[in-house]
């Protein structure tokens, strides 16, 4: 808005802007003023942005999710730590310290309370923090066994976790302005129809929300599937895809009707064309790069893709290298 504003300045100085034919001092000059006015829009293309952003060594991460501007919050699975950076200068540090007994896998980030949620994994638990301070704002215990809580989505009116290990979505209710309920509650909610659990694999893993918030997207890791699941009645109906499978999906991420699934030991993201009823989709293409070592959850930005690599082939040490990468989307 501001390039805008300036260019319209520019026109109403003279009242008029004069035609310039043969004048190449004088055509510089304009253009020089006009890219002057432009501002940072135009002198910080976002190809300039780092491809890759370091995160701590031994940080273990899983979840992304961007939250105000360029900034960004990664989530660590050891201690449940937060890093906070900025995908401009790719600098950052610790936002939430490492706390014994949690783990931060999925993130959602909700802008009317700069509230970060988290899913805890093995813990059974969510955990949400202040995304300014890094304080501790809750925490639901949603399962003691048999649990993997891997993946969050906020609504309006309340944020989903998924669990990995049990066929059932658990729902934190949100007031209109974001507010947590007093004291903390949540609803669990049965996957049905059409959902199949598998034992012993990871089933629901990445879940997102259609514009219209009429319907929840999860993705099933281990068969390759993806649902479209009522959010009142927990009722999913698998989405025809034709012969196309995600296996290993993780976190997706949807733009419009277009639907990023992370395919993680894969080392691609698959982008699928959703139909407006979301009850089918077509896959149109995969994207592959170099940088992409074992991704798990991504986030976008512009025309770009922000996705951590957890490097799960690797045995972890307090030395070993992780990373956000920067791939671009076309």
């Amino acid at each position: 808005m501001k390039a805008n504003a300036s260019l319209q300045t520019v026109a109403r100085v003279g009242e008029r802007v004069p035609k310039i034919t043969g004048n190449k001092a004088a055509l510089s000059s304009l253009l020089a003023l006009l890219l002057s006015c432009a501002g940072p829009a135009l002198a910080e293309p976002q190809d300039k942005f780092p491809s890759i952003i370091p995160l701590p060594n031994g940080f273990r991460p899983e979840g992304i999710v961007i939250g105000r501007g360029t900034d960004f919050y990664a989530g660590s699975i050891g201690q449940g730590s937060i890093f906070k950076g900025d995908l401009r200068t790719g600098e950052g540090a610790i936002l939430v310290p490492p706390q014994a007994g949690r783990a931060a896998h999925g993130l959602a980030y909700d802008k009317r309370t700069d509230y970060i949620y988290t899913a805890g994994g093995r813990t059974g638990a969510g955990f949400v923090y202040d995304a300014v301070t890094g304080g501790n704002v809750a925490s639901f215990q949603f399962a003691t066994e048999d649990t993997f809580i891997n993946s969050v989505v906020i609504t309006r009116t309340a944020a989903y976790f998924t669990d990995s290990f049990r066929p059932q979505l658990y729902r934190v209710p949100l007031s209109e302005n974001g507010e947590l309920p007093d004291p903390p509650e949540f609803e669990t909610i049965a996957l049905g129809g059409d959902f199949v659990s598998v034992p012993g694999t990871f089933n629901a893993n990445g879940i997102e929300v259609t514009p219209d918030e009429r319907w929840l997207l999860i993705v099933h890791s281990s068969l390759g599937a993806l649902y479209r699941v009522d959010p009142a009645t927990g009722v999913a109906r698998q989405i025809a895809l034709g012969d196309a499978l995600v296996l290993n999906g993780d976190g997706i991420l949807l733009e419009d009707e277009t639907l990023f699934v992370v395919q993680n030991s894969f080392n691609q993201i698959a982008v699928i064309r959703m139909e407006r009823d979301f009850a089918a989709g077509e896959l149109e293409r995969v994207i592959t790069d170099p940088l992409l070592r074992i991704p798990t959850t991504l986030d976008a930005f512009g025309d770009a893709l922000y996705a951590v690599n957890a490097r799960f082939d690797v045995t972890p040490t307090p030395d070993t290298e992780y990373e956000v990468v920067r791939v671009l989307k076309e």
